[in-house]
């Protein structure tokens, strides 16, 4: 080859390199843009709904029109009826009032109003006979407004809330008596009907409950394979047979472990369906060969010299593993563990196939409580009409996400930490 040749060739060879740069470097860019966009649109459309809109009214808790004074118990506070006052406090917002136009005056505020007025009593039993400023949560239409969600410049007949209510809410407004505080009722109501009411609290204890029950049954069942299968298991046809299905377990589609816990869980053994009993029974049935691989894969790393020396020193090849090899694959395997639970914290399949998708208004606390999960309750807010569920979708996504990204921050960060470097 001349020297011609041999410049030739080395400028193609280094034009096919840069070319295999750009496009590297192209599809880097356009999965980080793509990305980029994804999280803009939910973070844009999810946020607000970590706040929620209030009004201040002035309530006269006035102990003949409650029924109640300085000694009543809880429980008949709790019965006692707080809808003549409120009543009361909204319609003194415009005294003017058609009789006509009281209905929209009362439904600004959310339905659940008068229970925040009993329960800010109840931590405030020294305001009896005085007239106090108290928060209400609007209504979901007027919260959605105030927020930027809903345009205020659509007719009438298209919009959930009146021009009459348009009219007080501008005017409370710009008194100063609408306000934005915190939405830490996101984080503790149940499911509800209407948005602002509505919450993860039932949906997160589900997923945690789930989690937790996953957790018990595959982490020990899939250590303890793992260690069989690489350690003690004799290499033959059977062996094989077993590894090729393990692996093939791991591709299975998740919706097939579902219809296996439809089957076996809830029309053979009869257990309580929607429940996280179900769900992590499922679930672990779905994570168990994503925790046996990887950790086949630490305990194949550990290096033979390791086993060789324990053996030597009279160690038996129980010790041996259970006292050397094990612990220095632990950070694979714990790392490898977490990776498949963050998977199983973001399925819906099989959980819908077990009846996990049903509508749950209370928080539950034990596995055997009817419960939802998080992705669940995604699928559930995005079918829904009104707008102020779009924005609780897009929020229960984000904070799915976060549980995400610390589940594999902190698999990394054990692996990284507990990692050992053989020469």
């Amino acid at each position: 080859m001349t020297s011609k040749q041999k410049e030739i060739f080395l400028k193609k060879r280094y034009r096919a390199e840069n070319r295999f740069k750009f496009f590297g470097i192209f599809s880097i860019t356009l999965a980080v843009s793509f990305l980029g966009i994804l999280l803009f649109n939910i973070f844009s459309s999810g946020l607000s709904a970590f706040f929620k809109t209030k009004i201040l009214l002035k309530i006269n808790f006035d102990e003949k029109k409650l029924g109640i004074n300085i000694n009543t118990s809880e429980k008949e506070i709790k019965a006692s009826n707080f809808n003549e006052i409120l009543q009361e406090a909204l319609l003194n917002l415009d005294l003017l009032t058609p009789e006509l136009k009281k209905i929209e005056l009362i439904d600004i505020v959310s339905v659940d109003a008068t229970y925040e007025l009993k329960r800010f009593y109840l931590k405030h039993k020294d305001q009896l006979n005085k007239m106090i400023e108290v928060s209400l949560t609007l209504s979901d239409d007027l919260d959605q407004l105030h927020k930027g969600n809903f345009p205020r410049d659509i007719p009438e007949d298209r919009r959930r809330f009146s021009d009459f209510q348009l009219k007080v809410f501008d005017e409370q407004n710009a008194q100063n008596k609408i306000i934005t505080e915190f939405n830490f009722s996101f984080f503790t109501n149940a499911d509800s009907r209407d948005p602002e009411l509505a919450g993860i609290g039932s949906s997160l204890m589900g997923s945690l409950l789930t989690l937790l029950v996953c957790l018990i049954l595959s982490f020990p069942i899939g250590i303890l394979a793992a260690i069989y299968l690489e350690e003690f298991a004799p290499k033959n046809k059977i062996t094989e047979i077993i590894e090729i299905n393990v692996n093939n377990l791991a591709a299975v589609p998740s919706i097939v472990f579902g219809l296996l816990g439809l089957g076996i869980f809830l029309n053979y053994f009869y257990l309580p369906r929607s429940t996280p009993l179900v769900g992590g029974l499922v679930l672990a049935l779905m994570t168990l060969p994503r925790i046996i691989i990887p950790c086949r894969a630490a305990l194949k790393a550990v290096p033979p010299s390791i086993r060789e020396g324990a053996l030597a020193l009279g160690a038996s090849k129980v010790q041996t593993v259970m006292h050397n090899v094990v612990p220095l694959a632990m950070p694979g395997t714990l790392s490898g563990t977490i990776i498949g639970l963050s998977q199983a914290l973001g399925e819906t399949a099989p959980l819908i196939l077990i009846g996990m998708v049903a509508f749950i208004n209370v928080v539950p606390f034990y596995p055997i409580d009817p419960s939802a999960v998080l992705p669940v309750q995604v699928y559930l807010w995005s079918e829904s009409a009104e707008r102020g569920f779009v924005e609780k979708t897009s929020a229960t996504i984000i904070i799915l996400i976060f549980f995400l990204a610390f589940m594999n921050s902190f698999a990394i960060y054990l692996r990284n930490k507990f990692e050992r470097k053989w020469s």
